[in-house]
């Protein structure tokens, strides 16, 4: 902090010992607040001397020289009144710190020759003055040059020591005594002098050291340890300054939040140390985007922010915000360990998508989870078309909190068929929304509105009391089959209820499937494996729903205890092609092999049907096999099967 140096001057250089001083800029300072002020003393000390001589000395001693002397102490002060030590830079103080000695040196020797001058004129009153003069001149010099120990010292010494000789050599007892009084008192302030200075350098060291601690810990307090990065209190902070500022100056910039798209499948594999390390590695790359006019910060997790100042056209925006993603999909290579974590993010721009700090976070976050759904590993700018599906799930979730639901949601039952035996042996339950406000409401929407609302699980203990409850008017044959939400598994306490209601219903919880996505199972794995384990203990079956398209099936699958899984309708549909029906036929082997149930979803053709049997798929569901129907039309087409005698009879 403090920087080591001795003055250059020749005269400085022997009389300094002490290498350790203030940065020359903090004594320039300093010695701006005294010097203007010794210089005055001076130039009143000198006039009131030469005028009690004016009588008795010649007027070169009493008003040529004292007037020059003045002119060249005003001219001074002056210069050092217009000194701006801020605006210096180290060299330059160093140079007027050098100046100072040497002019300190030149005016000492200067005074103190002028005033034994006039000591050979005038009586005992004017030698007086003399000595008065001198001393005070010492002094001044001592205490207005505290902070500059080696000029103060220069124009002591020089002083002192002209004085002392006069003194000795006048053979006058008087100013003999007063030649001694003075050089204690100077060895006095000398000491004091150089005590304070001391004692300032102390203090502005540690005031620094201070000041260094408290930067320090500023920085800490807005950097995020692992990656180096600012964190998310920095990002906020700097996103509401920045919100408030181009408000008042009718300026834009642009707000981006990224996501890694596979962190935690990455981390539940390898564990949190590669985890850490796919983030220290994300930072790094993040960093190389920095500049000007963005500022970057990791706001926890696998979540990162950018902002963007004063953005161009949004095709450029979005084509830089592009360019980070694709940077954050390049493989990373830890030892031995090559993965990919992937991108997807999240835009929204200053003040079109919103005035607040807050709400512009929103909308961005939202057209990050758009991305997520709909452009994985892509930038998605926040539109008027999200916003006008924000306010519709506002009002979803509105309607929601204010509906009679068990009054106005009802069950529907999609049919799973045996294709061996050709019997139903299996009906999904799927929950229908009928709101008097917004008329047919879809499950996706009301069920995310639930999820945001934090109503999921009084919805979802709802529905699955009304689905037991019909599925105790279904034949012993027929088992239910009912979807969990993701944050169902997640709570503890919903799980203990959905046990406790499947007991109350007395249903043989043999006959009841759970159905889970993986999106359920990512939420929390070991609470979410400890759930399953809860529920099987009760003679539960657990599906893995739309497998094959999430991040990690195979990791889950092989790490719970399932007893189905259902491959997700995408794949059914290109079932007629080389690749889809070698996928298919992968799925179907790995379930023979763990000894798990598969279900094919969107059976909705003969030619899939028949894709399925080839493949030795048992179980299909789809619009082929029946649509979701109220329990008594099931309960209809279960009789009318039975009776029927057909082994297989399909819907139109």
């Amino acid at each position: 902090m403090f920087r080591r140096f001795r003055f250059h001057h020749p005269l400085t250089a022997i009389l300094v010992r002490r290498a350790e001083t203030l940065p020359a800029t903090r004594q320039v300072s300093e010695l701006r607040k005294q010097i203007p002020t010794l210089y005055g003393l001076l130039c009143v000390n000198s006039w009131t001397l030469a005028a009690t001589h004016l009588r008795v000395a010649p007027a070169l001693l009493t008003l040529v020289f004292p007037t020059l002397v003045v002119f060249i102490c005003v001219a001074r002060a002056a210069t050092w009144w217009r000194i701006r030590p801020e605006t210096l830079t180290e060299a330059q103080a160093i140079r007027q710190l050098n100046v100072t000695s040497t002019l300190t040196a030149i005016l000492s020797a200067v005074f103190v020759g002028w005033a034994v001058a006039l000591r050979d004129y005038g009586g005992p009153y004017e030698q007086c003055h003399v000595a008065i003069f001198i001393s005070v001149t010492i002094i001044a010099c001592t205490f207005c040059l505290t902070h500059l120990p080696a000029a103060a010292y220069i124009s002591t010494g020089t002083v002192l020591a002209v004085f002392l000789v006069c003194c000795l050599l006048s053979g006058n007892e008087v100013f003999l005594a007063v030649a001694v009084d003075t050089a204690f008192v100077t060895a006095v302030m000398v000491r004091i002098l150089t005590s304070n200075y001391r004692d300032f350098v102390d203090l502005v060291a540690s005031k620094a050291e201070a000041s260094r601690l408290s930067d320090e810990n500023a920085r800490l307090a807005h950097t995020d340890s692992l990656t180096g990065l600012p964190n998310r209190r920095y990002f906020f902070q700097h996103l509401e300054d920045l919100a408030r500022t181009c408000a008042a100056e009718d300026r834009r910039f642009a707000l981006a939040i990224f996501d890694l798209d596979q962190f935690k499948p990455i981390n539940d594999t390898y564990g949190h140390t590669v985890g850490d390390r796919v983030l220290a590695e994300t930072g790094r790359r993040l960093a190389a985007f920095a500049g000007p006019g963005v500022t970057l910060a990791r706001l926890g997790g696998d979540e990162f922010g950018v902002l963007i100042r004063d953005p161009a056209a949004p095709a450029t925006v979005i084509a830089f915000c592009d360019r980070i993603c694709a940077a954050l999909q390049e493989p990373i290579r830890l030892a031995e360990i090559r993965v990919v974590a992937g991108c997807s993010c999240g835009l929204a721009k200053f003040p079109s998508a919103g005035r607040e700090a807050a709400a512009l976070f929103d909308r961005a976050d939202y057209a990050l989870y758009h991305s997520k759904l709909h452009r994985r590993g892509r930038t998605t700018l926040f539109s008027q078309v999200h916003e006008d599906a924000i306010r519709a799930e506002r009002a979803v979730e509105t309607a929601l909190r204010t509906a009679d639901l068990p009054a106005e949601m009802r069950m529907h039952y999609q049919p799973i068929l045996d294709t061996e035996t050709g019997a139903i042996t299996l009906v999904e339950a799927l929950a229908r929304w009928t709101s008097p406000v917004l008329g047919q409401v879809p499950p996706d929407r009301f069920v995310a509105a639930a999820e945001r609302s934090g109503m999921i699980h009084a919805v979802t203990l709802l529905l699955l009391r009304k689905a037991l409850a019909d599925a105790a008017r279904l034949p012993h044959r027929v088992g239910l089959s009912f979807n969990l939400s993701a944050h169902d598994l997640a709570a503890p306490e919903t799980v203990d209820a959905i046990i406790a209601a499947v007991r109350e219903s007395r249903l043989d919880p043999r006959r009841l499937t759970l159905e889970l996505t993986e999106t359920a199972l990512m939420r929390d794995f070991e609470q979410a494996k400890t759930a399953i384990v809860a529920l099987r203990a009760l003679g539960i079956k657990i599906a893995l729903d739309d497998f094959g398209t999430g991040y990690s099936s195979l990791g889950y699958v092989h790490r719970l205890p399932l007893d189905k899984i259902k491959i997700d309708r995408s794949f059914m549909a290109a079932a007629d092609t080389e690749v889809g029906g070698s996928v298919i036929a992968t799925i179907l082997s790995l379930c023979r092999n763990l000894g798990l149930d598969g279900i094919a979803e969107g059976i909705e053709t003969e030619d899939q049907r028949e894709a399925a049997r080839r493949h030795g798929c048992r179980y299909i569901q789809g619009y082929l096999v029946g649509r979701p129907m109220p329990i008594g039309d099931l309960l209809a087409r279960l009789a009318e099967d039975r009776s029927g005698g057909e082994p297989l009879r399909l819907s139109a």
